[in-house]
Parts: C-alpha cells; sequence; structure tokens
C-alpha cells in the first residue's frame, strides 16, 4: 500500500514539474510573493498613520503620508495582474525556447487586448455616465487574474508557433545591428498575435454582451476562490502538501501553481473590501498559510522538537533536534524533515502528513467564530514564530499559534516515544 502511494505522488510530482505551464505560474508568483508583502505592509502602514485610530491623531502631518502608502498597495497588489501576466510570459517562453522579454510583453499586451479599455462613471449633475479611455480594477486587479494567466499562455504559445515560420520573418541585410533585425523578425508575428486576441475579445463582446475577462472570472476564477476558502479545499491543499514532504518532495512547490494565484486574489479582495469599509472574507492569503498552516514549518514539526527534547531517550534524535530548532523557530524545517529523517519515515509519518490540516482547521475555526479575521497582511517568511501571527493578525494570531502548537505537540509525543522502542531493533538490524 506504501509503495503504490509513494509510486502515485512520484508521479504525480514529475507531471507537475515537467508542466511547462504549471511550472511558469508557480514561477512567476514565486517571483511576485515579495511585491505582495510589499503591498500589504503599505496597506498596514497607511493604517498605523490613519488619523481616526493611527498616529496622525497625535501627528496630524503624518496624514500627508498616506497617499504614498496607498500608491505602493496600489502598485504591487492592486495592479497584479498586469506584472503576473508578464512574468508568466517570460517564465514560459525560457521553457519554449523563444525570446523571453519579448514573450513577456505580447502576454501582457495580449492579455489587455481581450479587456475594456474605457471606463464608465456616473458623475452628479449628468444624465448619462461619462466614458473615459483608461483600465479598470476589474482590468489591472485580483480580478483579472485567471485571465491573464490563461491570456499569457495562449499568447506564448501562439508566438512560439509563429516565430517558427520563416516566410514571416523580415529578413534584414547583415549590416543592422542585430537586436533591429531581430525585432524586425517578430514583427509580423507580434502583429498577428495582437490581431487575433484584440479581434477575439471583440468578437466575444460582440456575441455576448460581455467581455472576455469578466467572463472568465465568473466562470472560473471566483468558483475557484470559492472552493479555496472552504474548510475542504484548504485542508486538502495542507494534506496535498505534506504528503510530497513525506516523499522528500517541497510540497509547497509543487502546490505552488494553484495556491499562489488563489492567495494573491485572497488577499487583494480582502484590502479591497476593508478599503472600502466592507468586511475581509478570503481566508486563504499566504500569510495565513504561513503564520498558521506551517507554524514551525509544515507539518509543525516545531513542536515535534519540542516533543524530543522533552520525551525522546534517543540520543541522535536529540543531536538532531538541538540542531534544528533555531532554524525551526523561523518555520526552516529542512534539517529535521531530512535529518531526523521524517522522509519516509514510517513512525512519525501520521503526524507529519496530518498535522498541517489540523492547524489549517484550527485557524479557521478561530476566523470563524470570529477570534481572528480574515488577513490583509502577509507577512514575509522565515520570521519566528509568533512574530508571523502579530504582524499577520496580531495578539490574537499569537494565541492561536500557541493553541497550534500546544495541540500538535501532544499529538507528536505518543510517535516520539514509539521511536524510542524503534532504538533497540534499529540497533539490532545493523
Amino acid at each position: 500500500m506504501r509503495e503504490k502511494l509513494e509510486s502515485t505522488l512520484l508521479s504525480v510530482t514529475s507531471k507537475v514539474e515537467s508542466n511547462k505551464y504549471l511550472g511558469s505560474i508557480k514561477d512567476a508568483f514565486t517571483m511576485f510573493v515579495p511585491f505582495i508583502i510589499v503591498g500589504s505592509f503599505g496597506n498596514m502602514f497607511n493604517i498605523l498613520i490613519s488619523g481616526t485610530n493611527g498616529l496622525a491623531q497625535w501627528f496630524p502631518w503624518l496624514a500627508n503620508l498616506s497617499p504614498a502608502f496607498t500608491t505602493i498597495n496600489f502598485v504591487s497588489i492592486s495592479c497584479m495582474s498586469l506584472p503576473i501576466a508578464f512574468l508568466i510570459g517570460y517564465k514560459l517562453a525560457e521553457r519554449e525556447h523563444v525570446p523571453a522579454l519579448e514573450s513577456g510583453l505580447i502576454a501582457l499586451l495580449s492579455y489587455l487586448a481581450v479587456c475594456p479599455n474605457t471606463i464608465s462613471t456616473v458623475v452628479d449633475g449628468l444624465k448619462d455616465p461619462v466614458v473615459a479611455t483608461g483600465l479598470g480594477a476589474g482590468v489591472i486587479g485580483a480580478q483579472g487574474l485567471f485571465v491573464s494567466m490563461i491570456m499569457s499562455i495562449l499568447a506564448v504559445k501562439l508566438f512560439k508557433i509563429l516565430a517558427e515560420i520563416n516566410a514571416i520573418k523580415i529578413k534584414m541585410p547583415d549590416s543592422v545591428p542585430t537586436g533591429i533585425a531581430r525585432s524586425f523578425n517578430i514583427l509580423i508575428p507580434i502583429f498577428i498575435i495582437l490581431a487575433v486576441f484584440s479581434i477575439g475579445g471583440c468578437l466575444f463582446n460582440t456575441f455576448t454582451g460581455n467581455y472576455l475577462n469578466v467572463w472568465i472570472y465568473n466562470i472560473i476564477q471566483l468558483p475557484l476562490q470559492a472552493l479555496a476558502n472552504t474548510t475542504g479545499g484548504i485542508v486538502v491543499l495542507a494534506l496535498v502538501n505534506q504528503l510530497f514532504w513525506f516523499l522528500g518532495i517541497h510540497g509547497g512547490m509543487v502546490i505552488e501553481g494553484i495556491r499562489g494565484p488563489l492567495s494573491a486574489a485572497g488577499i487583494a479582495d480582502n484590502i479591497a473590501a476593508v478599503q472600502a469599509g466592507k468586511v475581509a472574507t478570503n481566508i486563504l492569503t499566504r500569510g495565513f498559510w504561513t503564520s498558521f498552516v506551517v507554524v514551525g514549518g509544515g507539518g509543525i514539526t516545531l513542536s515535534l522538537l519540542l516533543a524530543i527534547f522533552l520525551f525522546s531517550k534517543r540520543e541522535d534524535h536529540k543531536a538532531i533536534a538541538k540542531f534544528s530548532f533555531i532554524p525551526g523557530i523561523c518555520g526552516i524545517n529542512e534539517p529535521v524533515v531530512f535529518g531526523l529523517p521524517l522522509v519516509l519515515n514510517p513512525i512519525f509519518a501520521i503526524p507529519f502528513i496530518i498535522n498541517s490540516a489540523i492547524a489549517a482547521l484550527i485557524a479557521i475555526g478561530a476566523t470563524n467564530l470570529g477570534f481572528i479575521s480574515c488577513g490583509v497582511l502577509d507577512c514575509p517568511p522565515g520570521l519566528p514564530v509568533f512574530v508571523t501571527g502579530f504582524i499577520s493578525y496580531g495578539l490574537h494570531g499569537i494565541i492561536v499559534q500557541a493553541i497550534i502548537l500546544a495541540l500538535t505537540f501532544v499529538i507528536w509525543i505518543p510517535f516520539v516515544l514509539l521511536s524510542n522502542k524503534q532504538k533497540p531493533e534499529e540497533e539490532a538490524s545493523e
């Protein structure tokens, strides 16, 4: 049974890693994570200096900085669909062996080509709405995230096909600089791609009365976000993450192609809701994952280290625990995962696989009870436990983390005691 499970998971991992589309999405969101974190900090500083409950009530001049922090949040989170479109095009081009920078630009422009480029707004005193040229929040923000991903992939695939057709390349004399010659080589493919996407978007709007980005948002992104914010959806992600870690594969990287877009869209929606005076509703954000699901490392291995210190009679396990403790406090658990090891270790398999799901259930329960609210701030990875909870969720976040660590500590204890009995058997077999 175990061999069959290992074979199945390894097969899935191989397919995920070799899938150029999922890999490109994963790489793009991995590259963009620091910008999302910075954007959420911009929102935090904006709240910190506000005049009602913030520092501006004592230092009024701080209110002048509010537009700057609003801008930080806007350019990094409220505009995320644009850089994501470029990055996916860029990373996919590297895998398809076509010009990367040009592909990134083609991907971005192809996405914009299927979206509305006018904004309609109601002005007091005017009967009809005013229509102006521009890009709305539904195009540049999280609402356009999934359609930007799809259009980027399609555009780069079409570019690869067209780039291999010599008949449509404009050949320049050898005396022309290489950069200019390359630009002319791809001029016709770029025109064809933008024409296809622009005409396609126009026809879709003509026959359906809706823009393609709005349609895909309603058909794909909204249901996926809703599923990801259910208890079952988050628990499944946590279990899958740990199953791959059990095999020695970085589970976070495997599921990033799915978790990345969903958590990015989640925090963007939460911030927009709070800024509009509404309540944030998306549980799944990167801050939620870092603060609770993998607090002290995936599988909540920090609790294992504490259990080893108190209950283990094995000097080899204690030595590894001492070496792994400081990294474990910062959520880095590779030393214990590969040093103990936890990889393919039947003794510790059950808690290692299920603890993150249990942690997710505790945090979801705390959210549903109103003890913590849905996150609007993503904390950077690698910070110490309790610091992550405080940054993203305040004092209540620390309490939830403490509950998770305490409960998982109790869960690890019987398996540590069982490993004590395993030592004589290992020595005998050696």
